[in-house]
């Protein structure tokens, strides 16, 4: 064989197994493998987030614990957090990541690439409950604050959020996740993880977690933010 020929056959090769290689690791179950919690956030497993959740608003908390589940693929923080709220709304039926989606090319998309705010919320609204769309730059911390707080004391509606971790001072980049408690004592808001299997639920200062959504999302070209997911005429 040619020395040219057996380069473009090793060149084929070597791009085959790359493309192998990152299917298994957009497709595989990750490991659990937890990560240090940074300075400024406090773990709920910890005494002092224990201590949080006393007095705190947390109406949502019971409800998204018994139906959390942690991603099933990288990418998939949004679709694991559309579960969880999706099961706690409707109790009577179960609803799996892996029965998530209705087509086979949204699916491949989000697992290679996850989703945008807008695209959550277009995928919430395809499971006929309402999901309002909010970006940082449409409110204020305040507002954001005295909505996800309002909302946290009543049961049957849901916030799910958009941020950039390394805001935070955690690893990797945008992120969603639904927020479970509010502790107005010490102006923080708990995030229920659902990449548990690098953090534990943590509580966050609102004025960092609004910073954290405050943060251009390069795939949309807008920035992140909030969904406030709860039954009813599926609406922007």
């Amino acid at each position: 064989m040619k020395k040219p020929v057996v380069a473009i056959a090793l060149g084929a090769s070597t791009l085959v197994l790359l493309a192998v290689g990152v299917w298994q690791a957009a497709f595989t179950v990750p490991a659990f493998d937890p990560w240090p919690v940074p300075e400024g956030l406090v773990p709920l497993t910890a005494a002092e987030g224990q201590r949080l959740m006393v007095g705190a608003q947390s109406a949502d908390y019971i409800s998204l614990k018994r139906t959390f589940e942690a991603q099933r693929r990288p990418a998939f923080c949004g679709v694991a957090s559309s579960t969880t709220v999706l099961n706690a709304l409707r109790a009577d039926r179960h609803l799996s990541q892996a029965t998530f989606f209705d087509d086979l090319a949204t699916e491949l998309r989000v697992t290679f690439s996850g989703m945008t705010l807008d695209e959550l919320g277009a995928l919430l609204r395809k499971h006929g409950v309402n999901a309002q769309v909010i970006h940082a730059d449409e409110t204020t911390l305040e507002e954001f604050r005295t909505t996800a707080r309002e909302n946290l004391s009543r049961a049957r509606d849901y916030v799910l959020v958009n941020y950039q971790r390394a805001t935070l001072g955690q690893r990797e980049g945008g992120h969603i996740s639904p927020l479970a408690a509010y502790s107005a004592a010490t102006d923080q808001f708990l995030v229920l993880d659902v990449a548990a299997y690098r953090y534990p639920p943590v509580w966050v200062r609102a004025a960092d977690l609004w910073n954290a959504m405050n943060t251009l999302d390069s795939a949309s070209g807008r920035r992140r933010g909030v969904v406030l997911v709860r039954e009813g005429t599926p609406s922007s």
